[in-house]
């Protein structure tokens, strides 16, 4: 199962991840911060409150996602 190791943060709402098969990507998140619990993450004092969980990393604000679409969106790092 894919999971994210390790997670940076970049500039605006770039962020590197490490994933658990030894990539890195680096993802612009900011075409997918729509709606009402990913929206207010354009609030860039909202997005840098991010995390770690066992699989993938979760905002403050319960917003998290699959570490499968990361993986798909990011770019080689």
């Amino acid at each position: 199962m894919l999971r994210i190791t390790d997670v940076d943060y970049i500039k605006d709402y770039e962020l590197l991840l490490t994933f658990s098969d030894g990539q890195k990507k680096k993802v612009d998140l900011q075409p997918y911060l729509t709606g009402e619990v990913f929206g207010e993450l354009l609030d860039l004092d909202k997005f840098i409150q991010y995390g770690l969980t066992t699989y993938t990393i979760e905002w403050a604000n319960g917003a998290d996602l699959a570490p499968e679409f990361l993986y798909e969106i990011g770019t080689a790092a």
